[in-house]
């Protein structure tokens, strides 16, 4: 029973971590989005400043300094804009630069908040037919394997203690 158990959790573990480089691909799919989208706003922001003779960091300035608290937090909303462009192409840059394994470790360290919920809203799972795909639900059996194995242990040794003190 207890082998039929261990199968059972080493292919729940394995199938649902063999699914991270999915979800990693398709959280970069949307990551190209997020970023074309916010080009997009920046430009149209850094157009408006440049007929003022502004730089987007001197527009979004004097806007957090204007004592008009709506264009104060349209100067907030503009940096938060900016900010989160810089960080998420950083990242997509980190991204291709990296091995199928590594972008794992990558997107663990710093996926935006944002863009992974509407991933996971919209995730496809797939059949993982990948190097990553494999090593992945390699790793996520192990896990299992160990925690399983873990759980009896202290289960034999509860056991253990109890025929000793009978």
């Amino acid at each position: 029973m207890a082998r039929v158990l261990m199968l059972i959790v080493m292919l729940v573990s394995g199938t649902a971590t063999s699914q991270l480089p999915e979800f990693s691909q398709q959280y970069s799919q949307r990551l190209g989005g997020a970023i074309d989208a916010l080009e997009e706003v920046l430009a149209d922001f850094k157009r408006d400043a440049s007929q003022f003779g502004l730089s987007v960091r001197e527009a979004i300035a004097r806007q957090k300094a204007s004592e008009d608290p709506f264009v104060q937090a349209r100067g907030n909303s503009m940096a938060v804009v900016d900010a989160r462009l810089t960080r998420l192409k950083e990242q997509r840059a980190d991204l291709q630069r990296a091995g199928p394994v590594e972008r794992l470790v990558i997107f663990a360290r710093g996926f935006d908040p944002k863009l992974a919920r509407a991933t996971a809203q919209d995730f496809a799972p797939a059949v993982p037919v990948t190097i990553a795909g494999l090593l992945s639900a390699g790793a996520g059996a192990l896990v299992g394997y160990l925690i399983l194995n873990l759980l009896f242990g202290i289960v034999r040794l509860g056991r253990r203690r109890s025929k000793v003190s009978d």
